[in-house]
């Protein structure tokens, strides 16, 4: 050991030597990246077209939550149909006979048969009927609006799910160059292990960096996985991942517009919650207004006959009879006629009107104090999902801002990361450095280009949401809007004469 002591300075230049020699060696081969084990029935287009977001777009309005939000709009549809099927004119027919026999022992049997026809119809504009088919057109709107947003709603989870299938294949392209990297760090640590040049510490610290790459490489292939079975729940169908980012398209380039009190109005306007709680206040004050109509108004019923009404003997002719009630607000009309000749009986006319008024007790006064508390509970409650939307469209808008705040730093870290790579370069054509310090400046390279790159699509992701708080968000024209450029490519790392290759999956 004494002896090596006045040697150092040249065992330092021999050691300076040995990394760039290093790679020249037979290097211990790197070790073989698992496999990813992608969902796959899929169709082989997208092996050969890259996978963009209009075509995950497309398979969505296939899926289960896509045709589930049209069945709850088209039950809404039937239900308004319905509605004004039961409101509008109704026109019944109807057939009764009779055989009698008086006296039972001396009489002649006597039969009868009547041909009955009715018909009614909604005539009042308070009938429940109507009131019903209002409250139907009212739910309809609302479930219209439902259905923008939970269309919005699934596409915003096809988006993060096709952003995070990229960001995985984009993690495993970095964890295969890290991998590469570091086990060309240690077989140079053998190297120089071998020649006496580094501690047994030392190399034990590039084994563990080695290792730890080995597991980041394992993580990222999981995660690939985990992206494609996350699009397959979104989706409802397997869908193969390309292997690399050259195979995804970009996702949409979008810039929501406009100030906070623009945004918060076409929130107001456009989302559901503040729909649905309309709804309810609409038909909790129609409920009120029935109610005090019922308190303040009386009962009434007017019909009028005219045609054979009597024979003397309990029997009618040909009858055409008509009715109104105030409070069903129904008009019925009927006609009776015998199938038998009724021309000797004769002819008149019959008016009554009867109505009631409740003086006392009843049940107007309760159902006039529970509408009138569902009003003010849906005016609360109106209130509330104003309130709830404001807070949400607030946080929407300073989470986007943070996420555009945050491009800056990163791409400044890229632009300085190329920085180092071009300067690694020159030190070795000045024969300063090795290209190891070339292939480690390249991996900072790709390392900060995927930070931009996860970053921007952060940001996309976040006006998404934004324009989904807003009301804002169209899933149908989505697919059709113009999509950022496609992300730079990152330097390719070295690799040195004799030296391991990098996997083909290097971005």
């Amino acid at each position: 050991m004494t002896q090596r002591f006045p040697t150092l300075f040249l065992s330092a230049l021999l050691g300076l030597g040995l990394l760039g020699q290093g790679h020249a060696q037979t290097a211990p081969p790197a070790p073989t990246p698992p496999a990813l084990q992608q969902t796959s029935a899929a169709p082989a287009q997208f092996q050969t077209a890259p996978l963009t977001l209009s075509d995950v777009l497309a398979l969505l309005r296939q899926s289960p939550g896509w045709q589930s939000a049209d069945l709850s709009y088209r039950a809404a549809q039937l239900a308004l149909a319905s509605a004004r099927t039961r409101a509008g004119l109704s026109l019944t027919v109807g057939a009764d006979s009779n055989l009698s026999r008086v006296p039972w022992d001396t009489g002649e049997w006597k039969g009868s048969a009547t041909v009955n026809i009715g018909a009614s119809l909604n005539v009042l504009p308070w009938s429940p009927a109507r009131e019903a088919v209002r409250s139907a057109e009212r739910a309809l709107a609302a479930a219209a609006v439902d259905l923008r947003n939970s269309r919005a709603t699934l596409t915003i989870q096809a988006a993060q799910a096709f952003a995070g299938a990229r960001s995985a294949v984009t993690g495993v392209a970095l964890a295969d160059a890290q991998l590469a990297l570091s086990t060309r760090l240690r077989a140079v640590a053998d190297e120089q292990r071998a020649q006496n040049l580094i501690t047994e510490e030392a190399v034990l610290e590039r084994q563990s960096a080695l290792e730890s790459a080995g597991a980041a490489r394992d993580r990222a292939a999981r995660g690939v996985n985990l992206a494609a079975a996350q699009l397959t729940r979104v989706l409802g169908q397997p869908l193969t991942l390309p292997t690399d980012l050259g195979g995804f398209g970009p996702l949409p380039n979008l810039t929501p517009s406009g100030d906070l009190n623009t945004l918060l109005s076409r929130a107001l306007s456009a989302r559901p919650e503040i729909a649905r709680a309309e709804v309810s206040l609409a038909d909790a004050q129609a409920a009120l207004a029935t109610a005090q109509r019922n308190a303040r108004l009386p009962d009434l019923s007017a019909s009028v006959r005219a045609g054979q009404l009597s024979d003397g003997q309990g029997g009618s002719g040909k009858i055409v009879s008509a009715s109104l009630n105030s409070g069903t607000g129904v008009l019925g009309v009927q006609a009776s006629l015998p199938l038998k000749d009724t021309g000797e009986i004769p002819s008149g006319i019959s008016l009554s009107l009867s109505g009631s008024y409740t003086l006392l007790g009843g049940a107007a006064a309760g159902e006039l104090a529970q509408a009138g508390q569902g009003v003010r509970q849906a005016e609360l409650g109106l209130s509330s999902a104003r309130q709830g939307v404001d807070l949400d469209v607030r946080t929407r808008l300073s989470d986007y801002q943070d996420q555009v705040g945050g491009l800056t730093s990163l791409g400044t870290a890229l632009t300085r990361a190329q920085t180092a790579l071009a300067s690694a370069r020159a030190r070795v054509d000045a024969g300063l450095a090795t290209p190891l310090d070339v292939d480690q400046a390249a991996l900072g390279v790709t390392q900060a280009q995927n930070a931009v790159d996860a970053q921007q699509a952060a940001v996309e992701l976040a006006a998404l949401q934004l324009l989904q708080a807003t009301g804002e968000l169209d899933p149908v024209l989505l697919g059709q809007l113009p999509a950022l450029p496609a992300p730079l490519s990152p330097t390719p790392v070295q690799t040195p004469v004799g030296a391991p290759a990098p996997p083909a999956s290097t971005p």
